[in-house]
Order: structure tokens, then sequence, then C-alpha cells
């Protein structure tokens, strides 16, 4: 992940979570310290994340439509899950995504 698709992945969950996220909402998001953690956002909008933080920030991408759900939490192609069943199992675990980024913000 490059700085500016970090900086795109921001205004994508700021559309779907209905705020305007700042970098210290984002830093929240990652699970990094309080403390310097939106300087560290900041930084990586122009250089890229880490490694490990690009693997957090491909999960929280899911949250929305732009960005593919991960294969290995791609339950909803199984020979077990109706076609038509799909579409609606893979909304509802979006919205579970947004959920989430929901409660980490507080």
């Amino acid at each position: 992940m490059t700085g500016p698709e970090l900086k795109q992945l921001r205004n994508d969950l700021s559309e779907v979570l209905e705020r305007k996220l700042t970098a210290a909402d984002m830093a929240r998001l990652c699970g990094l310290p309080e403390k310097g953690g939106a300087d560290t956002i900041r930084r990586w909008e122009v250089s890229g994340p880490t490694p490990s933080a690009t693997k957090v920030l491909r999960v929280l991408a899911m949250a929305s439509e732009r960005y593919p759900i991960l294969e290995k939490f791609d339950v909803f192609d199984r020979h077990d899950v109706r076609e038509e069943d799909r579409p609606a199992k893979r909304a509802a675990f979006r919205e579970q995504m947004r959920d989430e980024a929901r409660r980490r913000l507080g």
C-alpha cells in the first residue's frame, strides 16, 4: 500500500462510516498509540505504511465496497451458500466491518 492509497482509504472509510476520519481516527483504527499515532499516519500517507500495518489496513478496507473481501474472509462463494444469498451475506459482512470500525472509534 502506498501513501496515496492510504489517503484514499481514509476518504473511502470516511464515506462509509459517514464521518470525516482524522489521522488520529486512523491511528486508533490501526491500534497505534494515542501519543504520536496521528503523526505516524500522516507520515504513512506520504511514504506508505509498514507491511504489518498494511495487513491491518487491508482488513479495515473491507468495510468499503471499493475494496475486495480478502480471500480468507470470503466464505460467501462456497458451495454451501446459495448464489442468490451471496450478495446479502456480503453486504451484512461489510456492515459488520463498519460496526467494528465504529466500535474502535468509540
